[in-house]
């Protein structure tokens, strides 16, 4: 292969389209996945040719799905969705775009009544050998005793091997004196005019591959399938023959035309073919998107410039197209108020000619625009260049499928409620902000908690409650990704509707929950998404466990989200008095419990349950119940006592009771005397101090009595003391920010008592009063 040098055909050459495609009644057209050069070239070879029977490589269990080709509610792109319906995990797609050689294919026969198959291995064989090769990697899942072909070169593959095995492509790049395959190929096919030559040369370069270049480094199941695959493509070749067609387009990918040129024995293929496993199938059309077809998802590999591809195209590769490219790249500028005038333009448009000049290219491609565009108009600078690749190199858009094809009812029920509540789905992020005192926003956000419970991931919940703009907000991040069409077939076994499935799983999950936080962050996720059908057994599953639970650090997970429920749960009008009873039971009971649970704790452990007792201590100050917060108060007191348990939880407890003015200065700093004297260890002493403070410099900051008795505590510590303490210090300190620390520093060079004469002097009782009555009147209390 030394010294090839693949040449494609230049346009306007002598066609020898006729002498091709007399050879035989197949004429193979080799394409590339999504390529727009290659769906113009096509697209006239079969006006050339009018075949009497188009074959196309995909799976012929799609072809129910055919006459959806012509509907005039199908919206591009659009992927063919090939799903196992017992294990929607098993699943393909198929995608098409308006440039994608295949789909003008089957648009230009289905438009003729040209009989239309495909010719793929069917998926259903496909899934099933896939599930016997995970279940038995070691064996060779295949019948008939067929074994993959290799050759000695495949154990020693140079990395050029590897890559030309990853992309044939990048090798005849190279070959050809361009850096990649991709550019060569964008070159000489996507941005070329039309030539029926085309395919001739396709089918020459790929013959050359194939024959002389390094063995790909695959696994034996990769090549096994690839056998079987262009068997069954042969196969329906000859089935085709056999029907009497006698002009037999066969559309496929660029590598497997050389396997299809050369048809060996009938038997042969069928020898490969007979008793292959099959399991069950279904099909259906699915929305995709740019940014999927971006990525190397779906079938086959993905394209890096969808919408550029579009844009050639539609532009049906004239001169004028690098005009009209960099006229929308202006228009997209200005509406970021970004300066690009149209002397930006014609200068640009100069530039790209002259680099697709010194190129050899007869036209400006997408690099030679880019580049341009990123002198003259952005002056170098990469950041504008960014929306340029996501909006017209990549682009953002989603394509729809018609009311008419086959859906699971959740689907179209999920469909029905979009378009009810004004949420259409979008390839691209969008923030949406929800005002539940707003009927049609709460309906928003119910939708989409039950769509999160169902684990279909359209939306994002980012805050809520006092991160938000208030307890009556929701902010969501909503983008729609097309394999979320497989997450609403996997939720459609719960139920028809979305609200009936989100109530069912609920229930079921319900069941078989065996901890205390799951069931309580599930009556949260119920009670969020208004399934009132699900509340009462959720509820009551979460009553159950809790009669029986004995984890202290369990009790204390379940609180926070239960009380977050009863205090948040008015905004949505929603029933919270179950709820409620549960608390009433879980609070006294982790209570009593508490002190027993903090005993004989280490430090991992105790930071584990310093982190429950801070979380359940918030809740019960939320929850603002009088008799529950003594209960909780008696418990910490409990723990607060030295020696009790860990230090780091005695002195949080400690510092717990003081905040909340259940013990006084002094008697708070009777307990930081005794868990600081000398004659404690000093690691006992630094965790007490720690549990203290708690990480709360600004706290420690603004809180005088807790400033006052820290001060008062460290004046009179003798010199020896001193010293051992300073260690303990610092490993506390070093938890709050370089900002606190200077502050504290700077607090502590005023004198305390200078402080406290001009807090006093300052006090005015009588304007401090005078906000009193618009508090009330915020807040809604009585006077």
């Amino acid at each position: 292969m030394e010294g090839f040098v693949p040449r494609l055909p230049r346009a306007g050459r002598v066609s020898r389209v006729a002498a091709f495609m007399a050879d035989s009644c197949f004429h193979l057209f080799g394409i590339r996945h999504h390529g727009p050069g290659c769906a113009r070239s096509l697209v006239q070879a079969l006006d050339a040719l009018q075949p009497d029977c188009l074959l196309v490589e995909g799976p012929p269990e799609g072809e129910v799905m055919l006459p959806f080709v012509l509907d005039a509610g199908l919206t591009l792109p659009v992927a063919l969705l090939i799903y196992n319906p017992d294990d929607s995990q098993q699943a393909a797609f198929y995608p098409f775009a308006e440039f994608s050689p295949e789909w003008q294919a089957l648009g230009y026969a289905l438009a003729r009544n040209t009989p239309t198959r495909f010719m793929d291995l069917p998926m259903s064989c496909q899934f099933a050998l896939d599930k016997a090769h995970d279940v038995e990697r070691a064996s060779c899942p295949f019948p008939n005793g067929l074994e993959a072909r290799s050759t000695s070169a495949d154990a020693n593959v140079c990395t050029e091997g590897a890559d030309l095995y990853a992309d044939p492509l990048h090798w005849l790049g190279q070959a050809a004196g361009y850096d990649d395959g991709e550019s060569w190929w964008n070159h000489l096919v996507e941005e070329r005019n039309d030539s029926l030559e085309l395919f001739a040369a396709i089918a020459e370069a790929m013959t050359t591959v194939r024959s002389e270049a390094p063995a790909r480094r695959r696994s034996d199941y990769e090549q096994q399938r690839e056998i079987l695959r262009e068997a069954h493509m042969r196969k329906t070749m000859r089935q085709a023959q056999k029907d009497g067609f006698e002009r037999i387009a066969v559309v496929c990918g660029a590598w497997h035309v050389p396997a299809l040129e050369k048809l060996p024995s009938a038997k042969a293929d069928n020898d490969l073919l007979k008793a292959l496993p099959k399991t069950k199938v279904a099909a259906t059309w699915a929305p995709w998107s740019y940014h999927n077809l971006s990525n190397a998802s779906g079938y086959g590999a993905g394209i890096a410039a969808p919408a550029w591809y579009e844009h050639l195209w539609r532009s049906g590769g004239t001169r004028q197209r690098a005009v009209g490219w960099l006229a929308r790249a202006a228009r997209l500028f200005r509406a970021e108020d970004l300066d690009c005038s149209s002397a930006h333009i014609i200068e640009a448009v100069r530039l790209a000619d002259a680099l697709a000049a010194l190129r050899g290219h007869h036209q400006p491609g997408l690099d030679e625009l880019c580049e341009a565009l990123r002198t003259v108009v952005c002056m170098g600078d990469d950041a504008p260049m960014q929306l340029i690749h996501r909006q017209l190199v990549v682009g953002d858009r989603l394509g729809g499928i018609p009311e008419q094809a086959p859906a699971v009812p959740l689907q179209r029920d999920l469909e029905q409620q979009q378009k009810s509540l004004k949420l259409k789905p979008e390839a691209t992020r969008k923030a949406l902000d929800l005002d539940l005192r707003q009927a049609n926003d709460l309906a928003r956000s119910h939708l989409l908690h039950r769509l999160s419970l169902l684990d279909i991931g359209w939306g994002d919940l980012n805050k809520t409650g006092k991160s938000a703009k208030g307890t009556f907000h929701e902010l969501w991040t909503l983008q729609w990704q097309p394999e979320l069409v497989l997450a609403v077939i996997t939720a459609s076994r719960w139920g028809n509707t979305v609200e009936g499935a989100a109530t069912a799983k609920a229930v079921d999950r319900a069941q078989a929950a065996q901890s205390l936080p799951e069931l309580s962050e599930l009556v949260n996720q119920t009670l969020l998404a208004d399934l009132q059908a699900a509340i009462g057994p959720v509820t009551q599953a979460l009553e159950n466990l809790a009669a029986v639970a004995s984890d202290v650090a369990q009790l204390l997970a379940a609180i926070p989200p239960l009380t977050h429920i009863v205090r948040y749960g008015n905004v949505r009008n929603t029933d919270v008095a179950m709820v409620n009873a549960v608390l009433e039971g879980l609070i006294p009971r982790a209570a009593i419990g508490l002190s027993g649970a903090c005993s004989s704790l280490d430090d991992d452990a105790a930071q584990a349950m310093r982190e429950h007792i801070a979380a359940t201590h918030k809740a019960v100050r939320l929850l603002a119940h009088e008799e529950l917060s003594g209960e909780w108060h008696e418990a910490l007191q409990r723990v607060a006592h030295l020696g009790s348990s860990h230090g780091l939880i005695c002195g949080l407890a400690a510092r717990l009771l003081f905040d909340d003015q259940v013990e006084n200065a002094d008697q708070t700093a009777i307990r930081m005397s005794q868990a600081l004297s000398v004659g404690n260890d000093p690691g006992p002493a630094a965790a007490w101090l720690e549990g203290f403070l708690n990480r709360s410099g600004m706290v420690l900051l603004h809180d005088d009595p807790l400033w006052t008795m820290v001060d008062e505590w460290l004046a009179g510590l003798v010199e020896e003391h001193f010293l051992r303490v300073v260690p303990l210090l610092r490993r506390t300190f070093a938890t709050f920010n370089a900002h606190e620390r200077r502050q504290m520093g700077e607090r502590a060079q005023r004198p305390m008592q200078t402080v406290s004469r001009q807090i006093d002097a300052d006090w005015d009782a009588a304007r401090a009063e005078q906000p009193i009555p618009l508090l009330r009147l915020l807040l809604g209390l009585s006077r």
